[in-house]
C-alpha cells in the first residue's frame, strides 16, 4: 500500500522526535510492505522565520493533499513577542480548521513499566489507567469572537464560547462510537450549571445517549472531572468534552502517567485525513541536545496507521515495540526517574531501539 504523508516537524524538539518517528515509520513499511511518501512542510515559528507567516498558503494547500498529516511540536519564547496574529500556534488552530479536524483524541495510558513515575498514590492507580479524552477541536472559545476594546476608561476584553447542536452530535458520535469499542463508557463533562452552551451540550448528549443504549453515560462538571481524575482516573473510559475543557484535562490527564513525552494524540475528520502529533511542547530548552522522549511522536504514528490508513497489525506492532522497549529496562531521561537499574538512552537511540524491536 501507498500513503503520502505531510510532514510538519516544527520548532524546538519536534524535528528531533519526528525524524525517530519516521525511522519507525520507514521500517514499518519495509516489513509490511508498504511505501509512505513524504512530503516536509515549514510550520510554526520555522515557517515565520522563513516566510514571515505560521504557514503558508501553499503548506496549507499541501496539508489538504494527502493521506495523513505528522506534526512535531511549535512554537518558543524566540516568537512569543510577534504579533499575536502571527504567532505559532496560530497554524495549528488554522491547520485544524482547513482541515476540517473536529475530533481530538487522547489516550492515556499507564504503561506497566512505569507505575513508579506517576505523581500519584499506588492506591489511586491500583486497577490501572486506560482512558480516552475525545475533545472537540474546531469550535467553542478558542475559536469565537475575541474582543478587546475601552469602555468608561479601561480595558475589557471578551471571547466568545459558541456552539452548534451539528457540532456537538457530531463529536458525541466519536466518543459513543469510541467508547462501543473500548469499555462501553462515556462521561461527557461540561458546566451546565452555569454556562447556556453547556445546557444545550448537555442536551444534545443527552439525545444521542439515548440512541447508544449499550454504552453507560454520565454528566459531570469539569471541576469535579478536574478532581476525580486525581482522586480515582480508573473510573474513566472515554471523556467527551468541549474545546477549552479539553485543553486542560487532557493536559492533566497525560502527567498522571508519569510523562507528558509518552503521550500520542490523533486529530480527526470526517474523512480518513487526520493529523498525529505527541500532546507535549517544543521544550526549547533541550532542543538539539538529543534526549527528547520521541515514544509519543512514534505512538502518533501507531495511530495514525490505526485511524486513517486501518494498518491495525502494524499499529500494534509499535505499539508492542514500544512496550518491549520498556520492559527492557530502556528509559529516556524524563521517565528515568531515580532507578539505577534503567538503560538511560538518548532521543535518537530509543527511536533505534524501537526499530530493532519491530524486526
Amino acid at each position: 500500500m501507498k500513503k503520502k504523508i505531510t510532514v510538519l516537524k516544527g520548532d524546538g524538539i519536534g524535528p528531533e522526535i519526528v525524524d525517530e518517528a519516521l525511522k519507525v515509520l520507514d521500517k514499518i513499511g519495509e516489513k509490511y510492505g508498504h511505501t509512505f511518501e513524504k512530503d516536509f512542510v515549514d510550520i510554526g515559528g520555522a515557517s515565520i522565520d522563513k516566510y514571515g507567516v505560521p504557514i503558508t498558503d501553499e503548506g496549507l494547500e499541501r496539508c489538504k493533499d494527502c493521506d495523513s498529516v505528522l506534526l512535531g511540536a511549535v512554537g518558543g519564547p524566540k516568537w512569543d513577542v510577534i504579533d499575536p496574529a502571527k504567532r505559532p500556534e496560530k497554524a495549528l488552530l488554522k491547520v485544524r480548521s482547513e482541515l476540517g479536524l473536529f475530533a481530538n483524541l487522547r489516550p492515556t495510558r499507564m504503561f506497566a513499566q512505569l507505575k513508579n513515575a506517576s505523581p500519584l498514590k499506588e492506591t489511586g492507580i491500583k486497577d490501572g489507567l486506560d482512558l480516552m479524552i475525545v475533545r472537540e477541536l474546531t469550535g467553542g472559545i478558542y475559536f469565537g469572537e475575541h474582543k478587546t476594546y475601552e469602555e468608561n476608561g479601561e480595558t475589557i476584553a471578551t471571547d466568545l464560547m459558541l456552539y452548534s447542536e451539528h457540532e456537538i452530535e457530531r463529536i458525541g458520535r466519536v466518543a459513543f462510537e469510541t467508547a462501543r469499542k473500548r469499555g462501553k463508557k462515556v462521561h461527557s463533562v461540561d458546566k451546565a450549571n452555569v454556562l447556556d452552551s453547556s445546557k444545550l451540550w448537555r442536551k444534545v448528549m443527552h439525545r444521542l445517549a439515548e440512541e447508544y443504549g449499550d454504552v453507560e453515560y454520565s454528566d459531570i462538571l469539569v471541576d469535579n472531572t478536574a478532581m476525580q481524575l486525581v482522586r480515582n482516573p480508573s473510573q474513566f473510559d472515554v471523556i467527551v468534552t468541549e474545546n477549552m475543557f479539553g485543553d486542560i484535562l487532557s493536559d492533566e490527564a497525560s502527567m498522571l502517567t508519569g510523562s507528558i513525552g509518552m503521550m500520542p494524540s490523533a486529530s480527526l475528520s470526517s474523512t480518513t485525513l487526520g493529523m498525529y502529533e505527541p500532546i507535549h511542547g517544543s521544550a526549547p530548552d533541550i532542543a538539539g541536545k538529543n534526549i527528547a522522549n520521541p515514544l509519543g511522536t512514534i505512538l502518533s504514528v501507531a495511530m495514525m496507521l490505526r485511524y486513517s490508513f486501518d494498518m491495525i497489525e502494524e499499529a500494534d506492532a509499535i505499539e508492542k515495540a514500544v512496550d518491549d522497549v520498556l520492559t527492557a529496562g530502556y528509559r529516556t531521561g524524563d521517565i528515568a526517574g531515580n532507578d539505577e537499574n534503567v538503560k538511560k538512552v538518548t532521543c535518537s537511540e530509543m527511536g533505534d531501539l524501537v526499530c530493532s524491536y519491530l524486526s
